[in-house]
């Protein structure tokens, strides 16, 4: 069955709801405990998915605070996101009860003290901190112990450092040629001049003045540093490596003709007036296997993790019960 959709507005007030009343009992009909999935003889309830997503919900509505579309799509996308990692918990948890191989209590303890110490200090501190948010020992020590199977499980199931060969990863490279080129690209520094109402010099004949200094020697850079009204004046002009996009057609097309280490003449633009200067430049070009090899290997190690964990998942829905509503 499909899942029911829910507006943004709704879902913030089930996440309200949910919130005010975790540590309570569920009312009957109340909307946040309608199932949303059954796995096997688990129940996961709407309450338990808002629970469980409710940390990540403040962080979207303060990024997409004035994008409200923007905002119901990303909470949609967290809410399924969030339900199907609870879905995948409880089939690799079930997975492990089948092994005949329970861990043992030794390593549990090993684990919730090593978790105490960490988040709370001492075990006193941590049985108070958990009895004021209505949260018992025994449901807590129980919560390490399955994170602890999901763990052990999933590396076992799915290897951290996957190999790849370096076939694989050529191939890659040869078939994807287009992620790795680079447009032409210049590191530039630029001085900004504008028109000042009460100034007796205009800004066109500042910027040839100033184009005579740098003829005689003096530093671009310091220039920039005491002339530009352009928001990099205090770091000389850096305007760092910019493709041709960046800059306004006409002064992408000044840039974009200069050598390495070449100035421009003062640019007189409708804005302003702008000197330009080349540091480097690099034309387009495919950056090479050997640049990119790590990268390419790191993408496919990931993919493979992907790959193998839903293969992993899938496996398990099939031999399992799980009915989504």
């Amino acid at each position: 069955m499909e899942m029911r959709n829910v507006s943004t507005p709704i879902l913030l007030m089930m996440l309200a709801a949910a919130g005010l009343q975790a540590q309570q009992q569920p009312i009957p009909g109340q909307v946040v405990n309608e199932i949303a999935v059954i796995v096997n003889d688990q129940v996961i309830t709407l309450k338990d998915v808002y629970m469980a997503m409710r940390d990540d919900v403040g962080f979207l509505q303060n990024r997409y605070a004035s994008q409200p579309r923007a905002l119901d799509e990303k909470l949609k996308q967290l809410k399924a996101e969030t339900l199907e990692r609870m879905v995948d918990d409880r089939l690799v948890l079930n997975e492990f009860k089948t092994m005949a191989h329970p861990l043992p209590e030794s390593l549990i303890d090993q684990r919730v003290n090593e978790d105490i110490k960490r988040k709370f200090g001492d075990r006193l501190t941590a049985i108070k901190t958990l009895q004021q948010g209505g949260v018992t020992f025994e449901s807590y020590r129980e919560k390490v112990r399955d994170n602890l199977i999901l763990q052990l499980m999933w590396n076992a199931k799915v290897p951290r450092d996957p190999v790849i060969s370096p076939t694989r990863i050529e191939n890659y490279y040869v078939k994807n040629q287009d992620k790795y080129k680079l447009e032409d690209r210049v590191k530039l520094r630029m001085i900004v001049l504008t028109n000042r109402p009460n100034s007796s010099v205009s800004a066109l004949e500042l910027g040839r003045e100033i184009a005579r200094k740098i003829d005689e020697g003096a530093s671009f850079s310091e220039m920039a540093r005491v002339y530009s009204q352009g928001s990099q004046a205090s770091e000389g002009g850096d305007w760092g490596w910019v493709e041709r996009k960046v800059l306004r057609e006409d002064l992408a097309k000044v840039a974009f003709s200069l050598n390495a280490g070449q100035r421009s003449d003062p640019v007189e633009t409708p804005s302003g007036v702008y000197l330009i200067y080349a540091e480097e430049v690099e034309n387009t070009h495919l950056r090479s296997l050997t640049e990119v090899r790590e990268e390419i290997e790191n993408s496919l190690k990931a993919e493979e993790m992907r790959r193998l964990r839903q293969q992993f998942i899938d496996r398990l829905k099939k031999k399992n019960l799980v009915v989504y509503y």
